[in-house]
């Protein structure tokens, strides 16, 4: 273990992050040759899941350790609740200013704040714990001055800053996301948190640190600026998998036909597109995908740029760098975009941790093939700073894995969830007739099976092996009842375990206060 004055944290988050979008694990054109290096450093972790989406409830559950039944920020703008602790308060135990760079999107407990304080304006507020390096939310003000002090033409700000270059050669052959935005790679929002990050690490040489940096990409608007717009061949790229029509599609579930009927307004998905998405042509979805890519190799070469910094200062050995993300992306599977569902191209998501000490070296380029969830991470970090993860942590420490082990008692299956709430306009429970409460979905995934649990909609049932894109439902059929038993017999032991159990395992007595602290199993 380095010593305690130079014990170092790089903790990098991507945004909406495919889990096979990495060519260390074989995809059929992305290239990510620093991930890849990363890895080789690292574990890579294959079978990683989010806990649930969109950003603010999967941020919480990465950074409180918990899953969202029990932080409960169900949707973006849903507050996390004062009494929970969180990475940054507890890594501060160890003497570590976790400092961020981006953002977390986490709304505060409005409890106890004047009705006016502008923290109750946004969704976007920082972790409790964190320090502030750079704070860049959707309107991006700080990366947005850069741009204007760097004399870009931007005379509706925020607005324009994603809007394609007019008459751009070449895009009439190649779509409408071929076109860059008016900014260089250079001076891009990728760009600029990588710089940021830089600055910082390179006065702290002889310091503990932990930066907690956040790229937005390869989040939508899809516009990438050159040369990774036109880095990946359309012809090359994969198309989705999908039903013959959107209505082929949604005739599989209530609520998929309602989601896919949402789907068809135009911008939703990605702004300044002219186009419905589920009416685009094959060269639209190609260079949709394409670009998505493109943004994937930007992130890449900027996580490359601070992996560069850290050898060349020697950090890297004293330095234990994660890379994940919060959620994944359909990208037009199932004629959905997005990370909305229950599909596992939402939820399915990278995770690569290189650990620096001497005794990890045997396991450099490992490849870990059992199920691990996003509340794992909190439970490693805290692990590696030899801190003692709270009461309140659904999720395990990796660091058995990183050392060459695999636990017996690891879990057999993936979980998340999905809350589909509308709090202001009501949408999903005008139109499928439920509470708000009832907007809700559970997800159990083994290797050969999956089940999707609605609170009150009817269930689904895949078997992934016969069916690896999830295109039948295999709930009613009689020959997968005993499968539907089980499978939902794990779904409720899962919930039934991890309850909310903060003071459940302490006793008050006679000789003062017991805790047991049980491994968590399921």
């Amino acid at each position: 273990m380095p010593p305690r004055h130079l014990r170092k944290i790089l903790f990098i988050s991507a945004d909406q992050w495919r889990g096979e979008c990495l060519s260390a694990l074989g995809h059929a054109c992305v290239k990510t040759p620093h991930l890849d290096a990363l890895a080789a450093e690292g574990v890579l972790f294959r079978q990683h899941y989010t806990q649930t989406s969109p950003c603010a409830p999967a941020r919480a559950s990465l950074l409180t350790g918990m899953y969202m039944m029990n932080h409960r920020v169900v949707r973006n703008g849903a507050p996390l609740d004062a009494r929970h602790t969180n990475i940054a308060l507890e890594a501060r135990k160890a003497g570590l200013d976790p400092t961020l760079f981006g953002y977390t999107d986490t709304p505060p407990d409005p409890r106890g704040k004047a009705a006016n304080d502008p923290a109750l304006a946004t969704y976007e507020g920082v972790l409790p714990g964190m320090s502030v390096g750079l704070q860049l939310p959707d309107h991006m003000a700080p990366w947005i001055a850069d741009l204007l002090a760097k004399g870009y033409d931007l005379p509706g700000g925020r607005r324009d800053v994603y809007k394609p270059r007019a008459n751009y050669p070449g895009a009439a052959g190649r779509g409408h996301s071929f076109s860059p935005p008016v900014f260089t790679a250079e001076d891009s929002e990728t760009a600029f948190i990588a710089n940021a990050v830089q600055r910082f690490l390179s006065v702290r040489k002889d310091q503990p640190w932990f930066v907690h940096a956040v790229f937005l990409r390869p989040h939508p608007p899809v516009i990438a600026p050159e040369p990774y717009n036109a880095m990946y061949e359309p012809a090359e790229v994969p198309l989705p998998a999908r039903a013959a029509s959107p209505e082929a599609e949604g005739a599989r579930h209530p609520y998929l036909a309602h989601t896919l009927l949402n789907q068809r307004e135009i911008g939703y998905y990605t702004e300044h597109h002219p186009a419905n998405l589920q009416e685009i042509d094959e060269v639209e979805i190609r260079q949709l995908r394409a670009t998505y890519y493109g943004m994937i190799s930007q992130v890449d070469d900027q996580i490359g740029r601070l992996m560069t910094h850290l050898k060349k200062t020697g950090e890297d050995r004293h330095t234990m760098v994660i890379f994940t993300c919060d959620h994944g992306e359909m990208l037009g599977d199932h004629w959905m975009w997005g990370k909305e569902g229950y599909f596992d191209p939402a939820f399915h998501i990278p995770l690569i941790i290189r650990d620096p000490r001497d005794d990890a070296g045997r396991t450099r380029g490992r490849v870990v093939d059992r199920f691990t969830e996003a509340v794992d991470v909190m439970p490693t970090i805290l692990d590696w700073l030899e801190l003692e993860p709270p009461a309140q942590c659904d999720g395990r420490s990796l660091l058995p894995f990183i050392a060459g082990d695999t636990p017996a008692d690891w879990r057999q299956a993936a979980h998340w969830e999905y809350d589909f709430r509308d709090i202001e306009r009501q949408g999903p429970e005008t139109a499928l007739g439920l509470t708000s409460d009832e907007c809700t979905l559970n997800v159990v995934r083994t290797r050969r099976h999956k089940l999707v649990h609605f609170t009150a909609l009817p269930p689904l049932l895949f078997d992934l092996e016969l069916d690896p894109h999830e295109m039948v439902n295999r709930a009613d059929d009689r020959d997968y009842a005993p499968v539907m038993l089980d499978m939902t017999r794990r779904l409720l032991s899962w919930r039934m375990a991890h309850d909310e159990r903060v003071l459940a395992n302490t006793f008050i007595g006679p000789d003062g206060v017991i805790e047991r602290r049980p491994a968590r199993r399921l």
